[in-house]
């Protein structure tokens, strides 16, 4: 009797997020397939056990073959630079948005079942209710906001008119083991402990009152091993996946390096507060975070050696 493993492809699996859910993938018994053009991804960091292709999303004739037999595709790959987005607005545009649509139209050639998309909590800029919840409209205040929003719409657009499965599933602020000090995801994490470790001031945008939903990269590679397999999504749903708390970049600060120097920078266009309505989660994928930032960062400490 046959016990092929199912097949995932994980694209941007050489980056931060996806290297991590390639890992948990090939825990979960999968055979791994990695998509990545190494832009922001590092190849050392695809996981021993799965398949490195260097190959760019937008490249759609080539992505078909790699796609071919794979049950579900997990699209990580973007350049997740808010000021990056505003410097290079094709550039960015082109990675992120014909990006995302290159991978569904692959995806759907070679007969993929379902598509999960790292989408971003970015799409809905300053919003008034706190929790966020799903219904809030989509206010992105900078491109790369608007870019994930797109990618979303897509995501819908082809689940009704193709029959693709697809999922967004909407992070929050990602943090935890594996990330780049000087990376593009969990920038006010990343930097505070690179700063600390150069024993460096940590730098605070603006009047660091803004207030960020923290969440532990162990609870999205969870929620997206979910979104795999939960019966109750598929049609392009939108899910935020947060830790349903926000804290305050002076907050962080405090719990990165408690007491030391601060350096003040000019603020940024972004939104000023952000904090996930987690209920659809838990309704569509059994899932609720289990790592607070207070632990994440204490295991983080440990890991940097502070």
């Amino acid at each position: 009797m046959s016990t092929q493993k199912p097949i995932a492809v994980v694209t941007g699996g050489a980056g931060f997020i996806g290297s991590n859910l390639s890992r948990a993938l090939l825990e979960e018994g999968y055979e791994v397939r990695v998509v990545d053009n190494l832009s922001g991804g590092k190849q050392e960091k695809v996981p021993q056990g799965a398949v490195f292709h260097k190959l760019d999303v937008l490249h759609t004739d080539s992505l078909v073959p790699l796609l071919k037999g794979a049950d579900i595709v997990f699209h990580e790959a973007a350049l997740p630079r808010v000021p990056f987005s505003i410097e290079h607005p094709i550039e960015s545009h082109q990675a992120n948005v014909d990006g995302t649509l290159s991978v569904l139209v692959a995806a759907h050639r070679a007969g993929v079942r379902r598509v999960i998309f790292a989408a971003s909590a970015s799409a809905y800029g300053n919003q008034e209710l706190l929790p966020i919840p799903e219904t809030a409209p989509a206010l992105p205040v900078n491109p790369y906001g608007l870019h994930k929003y797109i990618g979303e719409r897509y995501m819908a657009l082809f689940a009704a008119l193709y029959g693709l499965e697809t999922v967004s599933l909407r992070y929050f602020n990602v943090y935890g083991p594996g990330m780049d000090p000087e990376g593009p995801y969990a920038l006010a994490v990343g930097k505070f402990f690179s700063q600390k470790m150069r024993g460096e001031p940590l730098s605070i945008v603006g009047d660091g009152t803004q207030t960020r939903d923290f969440t532990h990269v162990t609870d999205v590679v969870r929620a997206n091993l979910l979104a795999a397999e939960s019966q109750k999504v598929g049609k392009g749903e939108v899910i935020n996946i947060g830790a349903g708390r926000n804290i305050s970049v002076h907050e962080l600060a405090e719990l990165i390096a408690p007491g030391e120097q601060r350096l003040s920078l000019p603020p940024r266009i972004e939104a000023h507060d952000s904090r996930a309505d987690i209920t659809r989660a838990r309704e569509l994928l059994g899932w609720e975070p289990k790592m607070m930032i207070e632990e994440g960062v204490a295991e983080l400490k440990k890991e940097f050696g502070l």
